[in-house]
């Protein structure tokens, strides 16, 4: 019942944005604006945005391979593809995540903790990587734009709320805290066991430093690629506005992006662009189209993904076989069977 609510809280509220975005706007020149887009700005966006898959399922592969888990980096990148599609139909980009565990646990039953821990962890590096992004945008955005003190304020929780999951995930202390005041709450629903085991995975990483400066290295620069993929969607419609203002706009974007505010973004992307653009001269039309365009990027880079789960529905088992032969993965520094 209440996954039922909260749908159609998210429903509720996306309308509403639909409704406030329609108020707005033109619809007739928003779409005269979509309609004529330039097509090879749209297509090399769309390139870059599915290129840069790979170079996320490459940090997934680095952050499974410190803990022993060897995986090719084309499975991941087809799992990868397979939650775009499904996070289509899931709230946020945390949907995905959600359906890349699930995948990777069907093929390493026995490394439950550590084929969480890795995702989740990505998610985090991510996160950080992406307010990085944010803070750089800011400085560099000081002088030459004005009306963005609303996104340093968001810079700034954003920044305290990954610093917290950083303690907590990495501190020493606050670990016997967990162990011995929080994990037990969870006996009576039976999820103690767990999640001690995800939080012993994800704690784990503390002793990988290399790796964690790797990902994180690679969600900078994949980020600062996937921008492009923004500032070509606002060329696309004609827009007139410095590559240096979507380096703000881009990672605040998907910050924006990972709070389940509505199903899939829904409305929430484009009244963020709608709030962020116009404040550089661009008229509600453009800005608007604008976020259009990116989510039909989005949408179109879920397409091998949605292909993959068809030909999986025709031939059940093309998923690939189970690895039941799990390598050794190391916990608490011993390696043990996952």
């Amino acid at each position: 019942m209440r996954r039922w609510v909260k749908l159609v809280l998210q429903l509720a509220l996306s309308a509403a944005l639909i409704g406030v975005l329609l108020w707005q706007i033109d619809v007739s020149r928003t779409a005269e604006l979509v309609a004529s887009s330039d097509p090879t700005e749209l297509s090399i966006a769309f390139v870059i945005y599915v290129g840069t898959t790979w170079s996320l399922a490459y940090r997934w592969q680095l952050l499974l391979a410190s803990k022993g888990l060897h995986e090719p980096l084309g499975w991941l990148t087809k799992v990868y593809f397979v939650a775009y599609a499904a996070g289509q139909v899931l709230p946020t980009s945390l949907g995905g995540d959600a359906v890349r565990i699930v995948e990777h646990v069907r093929r390493r039953p026995r490394a439950r903790a550590e084929v969480t821990g890795a995702v989740l962890m990505e998610r985090v590096l991510g996160a950080a990587g992406t307010i990085l992004l944010v803070g750089v945008g800011l400085v560099i955005a000081i002088g030459r734009f004005d009306g963005i003190g609303v996104f340093v304020w968001l810079e700034v929780g954003s920044i305290a709320f990954v610093a917290a999951g950083l303690v907590i995930v990495f501190s020493k202390r606050v670990r016997l805290f967990l162990e011995a005041r929080v994990f037990p709450l969870g006996r009576r629903i039976r999820i103690e066991r767990a999640l001690a085991s995800v939080y012993t995975a994800l704690h784990g990483y503390r002793s990988k430093p290399g790796t964690i400066a790797a990902v994180l290295a690679v969600s900078i620069v994949t980020q600062l690629i996937r921008i492009a993929s923004i500032w070509l969607c606002g060329e696309a419609v004609g827009v007139d506005l410095s590559p240096l203002a979507y380096v703000v706009l881009g990672p605040l974007l998907f910050l924006v992006m990972l709070v389940p505010f509505t199903v899939n973004g829904i409305g929430a992307r484009e009244a963020f662009f709608l709030a962020f653009m116009t404040r550089f001269d661009v008229t509600a039309d453009e800005a608007v189209a604008t976020g259009l365009l990116f989510y039909a990027v989005t949408i179109a880079a879920a397409l091998p993904g949605g292909a993959i789960l068809v030909w999986r529905s025709i031939r059940p088992g093309a998923g690939g076989p189970r690895d039941d032969q799990d390598e050794a993965v190391a916990v608490n520094g011993v390696g043990e069977r996952a």
